[in-house]
């Protein structure tokens, strides 16, 4: 029996909304026998049609849910997987063999309340890196200041830039990398956030092509070092948390790629996992590839040497568990690498669960997977829906050609009457091409 942990980055560390849907891709991981804890009750649809594409049963899990906190049903308070009757809920559920029975203790974020209720239970043996991350382990490994250090003591290529603290050295590093740069850009990292959310693109000129590959946000700076002080007396809270985190400034790396490589670190060694590509509109993440196409071999062998040599850092350092390194690979083919994401990333679901389990994109013919985040732009009421789309366009995953729609969550929106934002996969040809598929559910 495993204990599986749907919860998301500590609120302490980074404010989130509501995570329902997202950390219901829980269930791609489950076997037989599992135990999973939810902040909500999960959807039954997505739940019912998850399962039957991995082939457990819904009758081999447990599933409990975890006690309304601070935010309700949205999202897993940390606090409540300690609650004394919560505690006793879940070592109930463990049934006759008890903590004996329980071979691991998985959750998609180290938070440390995820340490302290597996010490209650007596399984802290059984967390991987159970010691690291009852320290505050979680906000150290997936900090992106503390990545630039690590990064650079592993002799890991990295982009130039600085770590900075105050709004001081801000403005300096902004000014120096500006001059320095041939592009006339740098890039503002928060040191917690993801999909490029946490990032802003400062440019000093206006005609310059912004779909940057990492970057949700944009600011054009007025001209001289007026520009880039007055940036910072604006922006300095949002970058820092409020003064909280450090701040990454980087030369901006125009025409870059996007691609990472994942790995597992153990007790005794590290090991890769996968490599792939993301891909982004209007400088959000649209799409990302699995198994890595579209780079050579040289490109191949650089992502994994220096995804490796982070990955032992970190296990160094007392991290265990999955973990992705994001890297760029710059016109010209260098490959450089922007961050860490120490947990388990929006990747693991996709290889490891669908495109290597269910998909088997190894075997004759080859298959590779694409996940898409459906676009505002679509108007999705809810789950049934899709499936019924997916259907009437005749795109549902087929086992017999392993070709087809897998959607990678339930479809719950965020508000009353507004579309659902989720994710879906779409396993392919490699020969072929992804999009015609996409660009049905586009046109339909």
């Amino acid at each position: 029996m495993r204990i599986l942990i749907g919860n998301h980055i500590d609120p302490s560390i980074r404010a989130r909304g509501d995570m329902r849907a997202w950390t219901q891709r829980l269930f791609w991981f489950a076997r037989p026998g599992d135990l999973l804890i939810l902040c909500c009750e999960p959807d039954t649809a997505f739940v019912d049609y998850a399962l039957s594409h991995s082939g457990v049963k819904r009758g081999e899990l447990t599933v409990l849910v975890a006690p309304a906190g601070t935010w309700g049903d949205r999202l897993l308070d940390p606090a409540s997987l300690t609650d004394a009757a919560f505690v006793e809920r879940v070592r109930a559920a463990l049934g006759v063999g008890g903590a004996d029975a329980v071979t691991e203790v998985f959750a998609l974020w180290p938070s440390a309340a995820v340490a302290r209720l597996a010490d209650a239970l007596g399984v802290a043996d059984r967390f991987p890196g159970a010691a690291f991350f009852a320290q505050g382990g979680g906000e150290i490994g997936n900090n992106k200041g503390n990545f630039r250090a690590l990064a650079a003591a592993a002799g890991v290529p990295i982009l130039p830039g600085r770590v900075c603290r105050s709004r001081a050295e801000a403005i300096d590093a902004t000014g120096a990398l500006l001059q320095a740069s041939g592009s006339g850009a740098v890039v503002v990292k928060q040191a917690h956030n993801g999909a490029g959310v946490g990032n802003q693109l400062l440019v000093r000129d206006a005609e310059m092509a912004v779909d940057h590959v990492g970057a949700r946000h944009l600011h054009h700076l007025a001209p001289g070092e007026g520009g880039i002080a007055t940036y910072w007396a604006d922006r300095w809270s949002w970058a820092s948390g409020d003064g909280r985190w450090p701040v990454v400034i980087e030369e901006f790396a125009p025409g870059a790629k996007a691609v990472y490589s994942e790995h597992y670190a153990a007790d005794d060694g590290t090991r890769p996992t996968e490599m792939g590509r993301l891909l982004y509109v209007g400088r959000r993440l649209s799409h990302q590839v699995v198994p890595l196409d579209g780079v050579d071999k040289p490109v191949r062998a650089a992502l994994l040497d220096g995804g490796t040599r982070l990955a032992e850092a970190y296990r160094a350092l007392g991290y265990r568990g999955h973990l992705s390194a994001d890297a760029l690979v710059l016109p010209g083919d260098t490959v450089v690498f922007t961050e860490v994401n120490a947990q388990v990333s929006g990747s693991l679901h996709i290889y490891q669960s669908i495109a290597h389990n269910i998909v088997d994109v190894t075997a004759e013919s080859a298959r590779q997977v694409v996940e898409y985040h459906v676009p505002p732009t679509w108007a999705v009421p809810d789950f049934a829906a899709f499936l019924a789309a997916l259907d009437d366009l005749g795109l549902a995953y087929a086992p017999a050609t392993r070709t087809g729609v897998i959607v990678s969550m339930p479809a719950i929106p965020l508000q009353p009457s507004a579309p659902a934002q989720f994710v879906f996969c779409i396993a392919y040809d490699p020969a072929e091409s992804h999009e015609d598929m996409y660009d049905q559910l586009d046109a339909h």
